[in-house]
Parts: C-alpha cells; structure tokens; sequence
C-alpha cells in the first residue's frame, strides 16, 4: 500500500487571496486536516478552541484547532483545520474532502468527485 499526496491551496477564509499551496497527504482514517501552524499563523488563521485527539497508538495529544478555505482544481471550501506541531504529518481529511465534494479512490490512488445527492 502507497502514500498518495495531492496538493492544495490553503486560504484565509476572510481574506481568500492570502493562500499558500501545501503538499497533503490524503488520509482517509483522519476526521480533520492537518497544517503546520506556521503556515495558518503566516496566513492570519488563529485558533478557536483546543481539543483533544486519540492516535493510531492510543496515545492522547492536544491541538489548537480552528477554520481554514480549502481550494482543489477549482473548488473552494471552508473546513475545520487542526495546527500541526513539530513532528506532524500534513493530512488531507475526511471533512475537507467531503466538504470539497471529493472522495479517495484507493485502487486508483485519486480523488474523484463525490457524487452529490439530493433526495
């Protein structure tokens, strides 16, 4: 089984020119993405709240978490962001693909769009 990096553009959501092009890994086992905070602090994004998440080990961190614009091959969207500290993979997670209207391929090792019900 591979990695799969896509890259995508993170935004200030109240100032969507300020963005910065980021290498993620796509992590479908992840709720939240994740960015270096240095990147959302350069960009003007601050924290909301704290929270408390589980790792894959079981073991319990904490992580300021606040709001961040997505953009990917044209689409725009805004999605909870956790700030990443020293030792943190940059994620792509399961809320902001949603939120993108995209979904993983993993046989294909790509993001395709998700099909968008309305019923």
């Amino acid at each position: 089984m591979g990695l799969t990096y896509v890259e995508v553009a993170v935004a200030n959501a109240k100032r969507p020119a300020r963005q910065k092009k980021t290498r993620f890994l796509i992590d479908s086992g992840a709720v939240y993405s994740v960015v270096p905070s240095a990147v959302l602090k350069k960009l003007g994004i601050a924290p909301h709240s704290k929270t408390m998440f589980t790792l894959a080990n079981g073991e319990s961190i904490e992580r300021n978490v606040g709001y961040a614009l997505f953009k990917y091959q044209g689409k725009v969207a805004p999605s909870t962001v956790i700030f990443g500290e020293t030792g943190d993979n940059t994620l792509l997670g399961v809320v902001t693909l949603e939120e993108l209207g995209c979904v993983f391929d993993p046989l294909r090792r790509e993001l395709k769009p998700l099909p968008m019900l309305l019923a």
